[in-house]
């Protein structure tokens, strides 16, 4: 009889129905990741290729498919929300949170949704799991390489001020001055490189005898050396320059950017294996010693200074 059904199935070309045996099995094999940036941020940042390349690596190793939903604007944060509360999911990720606009963690919260936040959760009260880089830590390396280098006269061009990211960077650099940072030396950016070059620009016209730049993206670094160079400032003789991330363009810049190296992939990686702990403990998945624990609810990633040219 075996024999027979196979035997049909190849001359049928039939494959089962997910859908139906979704509702048998009261599985879907299937994970969202949900990117709170529009698709040329998603597309155009180093960070996100990283992020999906190691969710990737675990989801196809259990057998499970990945759907990428990325929100272009805050209504349509409001129609994903509706999708994940209906959709046949196993679990979501979220990355790129932002504190003014995004309903979803507190939906899936309330839903039961197994969710887990890539980065520090913007509401810890909600009790969510998550990855994240040691960014505090890696503010403050950018800072003491640059008063090792000799800079006296420091500002930075920071990330958005409702990310965790962008925050804990600034706490870090900040806090590695000994608070010493007033206001006129911090310039917002937006983790983009025009958005970089544009900061740049705004920091040296209020502190012209600028000597030491920490930038919280390499892509924001690659911004402001171009302002930089627009402005004749050498890099690094008359302006030292440290950015966050350790993109592959880093090491293509002129001169090629010293920075703070973080583990995308793996974050990526520990992200999925965190949330198939909770949402598929049915899944036997080989050993991965490099990710770690991921029964804790809260991870943080090691960083690590790696110096170039411009610092």
């Amino acid at each position: 009889l075996r024999v027979k059904v196979e035997r049909a199935v190849a001359e049928l070309g039939y494959v089962p129905n997910l859908a139906a045996r979704s509702l048998v099995t009261r599985r879907t094999d299937a994970v969202a990741l949900v990117a709170a940036e529009p698709d040329p941020r998603v597309f155009g940042d180093p960070f996100f290729g990283g992020i999906i390349r190691g969710v990737s690596q675990e989801l196809m190793q259990a057998g499970m498919q990945l759907v990428l939903l990325m929100a272009q604007s805050v209504e349509d944060l409001g129609r994903i929300e509706h999708y994940l509360r209906t959709a046949p999911l196993d679990g979501v990720l979220l990355v790129s949170e932002h504190s003014t606009h995004d309903p979803i963690p507190s939906a899936m919260a309330d839903s039961g949704m197994p969710l887990v936040i890539g980065g520090r959760p913007i509401h810890p009260e909600l009790g969510l799991p998550s990855v994240d880089n040691d960014n505090v830590g890696g503010g403050r390396l950018a800072a003491e390489r640059l008063l090792a280098r000799g800079c006296r006269s420091l500002g930075t061009i920071a990330g958005p001020a409702d990310m965790t990211a962008g925050v804990d960077r600034l706490e870090g650099f900040r806090a590695a001055l000994g608070g010493r940072l007033g206001p006129a030396r911090v310039e917002l950016g937006d983790f983009t490189q025009s958005g970089g070059e544009e900061a740049a620009a705004r920091l040296l016209d209020r502190v012209p005898d600028l000597d030491g730049l920490f930038a919280a993206s390499d892509l924001m670094a690659l911004g402001a050396l171009r302002a930089l160079r627009q402005r004749g400032r050498r890099v690094p003789e008359d302006v030292a320059v440290v950015g966050f991330d350790d993109i592959a363009l880093a090491t293509a810049a002129e001169p090629p950017l010293t920075t703070v190296r973080q583990q995308t992939v793996l974050q990526g990686r520990t992200m999925a294996r965190m949330l198939l702990d909770r949402a598929r403990p049915d899944l036997v998945l080989a050993p991965a010693p490099e990710v770690g624990d991921v029964s804790s609810d809260r991870v943080i990633l090691p960083v690590e200074l790696v110096v170039r040219g411009s610092a």
